[in-house]
């Protein structure tokens, strides 16, 4: 099992492809929204096309983690990506985020991404487990990994400070067996790796 090969994993609404140069500005603009930096409790500073060239020129490099672009099939528009990463190799688990842009929600897009890569997690690379979390105040983002199968495991109570109030985040997982049981749950879509 390797991070190294770097798959383009295709659903009815979405992409999931490795990122390109052409992505830098899309991500810039991605990363500067509002709404995506408040849900992922990123820093509000710039992030700077320099750095933001040097991070994504050298994710299809990475040998121990998955960073994907999130294509709309519609459009043909880079809305978000998708990220396996703190891969630990001897217990086959690793961490899982993603991150949707305003031109690619409310349409199904980060909930078919994140079965897509669930499913590629363990369908492709043997995973055992794939853990994220998710800040109380995201309830969109919630209902769309319980939708993959996610569990709710615990809070870690007030892990950000958001406009001078406490924020939980709730630990979430899924375990092979569960995705296993959970793939052949009407919602649950396949993907399609080239």
């Amino acid at each position: 099992m390797s991070f190294s090969v770097k798959p383009v994993l295709t659903g009815d609404r979405a992409v999931l492809r490795p990122f390109t140069e052409d992505d830098v500005p899309v991500m810039a603009e991605i990363l500067d929204d509002p709404e995506v930096i408040r849900l992922t409790g990123s820093p509000t500073e710039e992030f700077g096309l320099d750095r933001l060239r040097s991070w994504y020129g050298t994710r299809n490099d990475q040998d121990d983690r998955l960073d994907l672009g999130v294509v709309d099939r519609a459009t043909g528009e880079l809305v978000g990506e998708v990220v396996l990463y703190e891969w630990d190799r001897h217990n086959h688990n690793c961490s899982f985020r993603i991150l949707i842009g305003p031109r690619g929600r409310d349409r199904g897009l980060g909930t078919e991404a994140t079965r897509l890569i669930v499913g590629h997690a363990f369908e492709q690379l043997g995973l055992h487990r794939v853990s994220l979390y998710v800040f109380a105040f995201n309830p969109r983002a919630r209902r769309a990994y319980e939708k993959a199968g996610f569990v709710a495991e615990g809070v870690e109570r007030q892990t950000l400070l958001h406009e001078g109030e406490w924020i939980d985040a709730v630990r979430m997982s899924v375990l092979a067996h569960e995705w296993a049981d959970h793939r052949g749950h009407p919602e649950a879509v396949s993907s399609t790796a080239r």
